[in-house]
């Protein structure tokens, strides 16, 4: 029985449940989940927690991601990517926009910025996913929402072909931002139509795509015995939260127990949520929260026994 993070790399062509239904059928096992869904026109990386690491899912699609996309200037579509029916079109030439145009312009979209989810998109309203209502042509209105975007730059030269203008970005952003979004909205503050044509997950959950194995790899090193080397702990995935390394036995214990704690028996000021860490295995204890109504408590969320 595998135990631990994975990261996946995912091929254009295959959906993010794709990768998981196979690694059920290699591995064997039904302990294994995803933690961020991926296009299938996208690749990249893919953490899949495999089975005690399920329970830390959450946390490591809570943590960053990072994007590698190219922007197409001049055409948009109805799904904002390069998948969908041309909605626009206005041809631009080189005569319209610089590098340093560019470069000037994607300043303004770092930080905490806000998006409408495209309507291709699985974001749910009045519990309806809004490529439902697309599917069925009904009108809905899609709510706004705010989305970090940590760093954004441009990594290419401007590409003029034809009647458009291509170039890469790179995006380290927070959970919930949409690329083709911010590829379009880019269009629309050059004054023009817009649209992502290609995009590769570079990093999730703290996963580069030097970390990432292929389904090919994964087969290989499962049939060698091997596999279970190339798995992350579990730990990994909680390396986002704040941790205290517990020495007591006896306060290890009532971790364990799933007892509640006064804050004041710890030196750190927990805000929010805690990893207990054993200070001689290194491994994860427990997670805490703050007490819902005890201001003083904290509570266990979630024990590893």
């Amino acid at each position: 029985m595998y135990n631990g993070i994975l990261p996946v790399y995912k091929e254009r062509g295959l959906t993010s449940h794709d990768v998981v239904f196979k690694l059920r059928k290699i591995l064997k096992t039904k302990k294994i989940g995803h933690t961020g869904t991926l296009d299938p026109e996208v690749a990249g990386v893919l953490p899949v927690c495999i089975g005690n690491a399920t329970r830390v899912s959450d946390y490591v699609m809570d943590m960053g991601k990072a994007y590698e996309a190219t922007v197409s200037i001049g055409r948009s579509t109805t799904t904002e990517d390069q998948t969908g029916d041309t909605l626009e079109v206005k041809a631009i030439h080189s005569a319209h926009i610089t590098n340093d145009d560019v470069d000037r312009l994607l300043e303004d979209f770092k930080g905490i910025i806000e998006q409408t989810p495209p309507l291709y998109s699985s974001v749910k309203v009045n519990g309806k996913k809004l490529y439902e209502y697309a599917r069925n042509n009904e009108t809905v209105v899609r709510p706004k929402r705010k989305v970090n975007i940590n760093d954004i730059g441009r990594i290419s030269e401007l590409d003029f072909k034809g009647n458009e203008c291509h170039f890469k970005i790179q995006v380290v952003c927070g959970k919930g931002t949409y690329i083709r979004t911010l590829a379009t909205d880019i269009g629309a503050k050059l004054g023009f139509p817009a649209h992502m044509s290609k995009l590769t997950r570079i990093e999730s959950g703290g996963f580069k795509l030097q970390d990432s194995l292929t389904l090919e790899q994964i087969i290989a090193l499962h049939e060698q015995d091997s596999l279970q080397n190339k798995l992350f702990p579990l730990e990994y995935g909680l390396k986002g939260l704040p941790s205290i390394k517990i020495k007591n036995p006896h306060i290890k214990k009532r971790i364990l127990n799933g007892q509640k704690f006064n804050k004041n028996e710890f030196d750190n000021k927990i805000k929010d949520q805690i990893v207990f860490i054993d200070d001689d295995s290194e491994k994860v204890l427990a997670i805490y929260m703050a007490h819902p109504t005890k201001e003083s408590e904290i509570k266990p969320k979630k024990v590893f026994n």
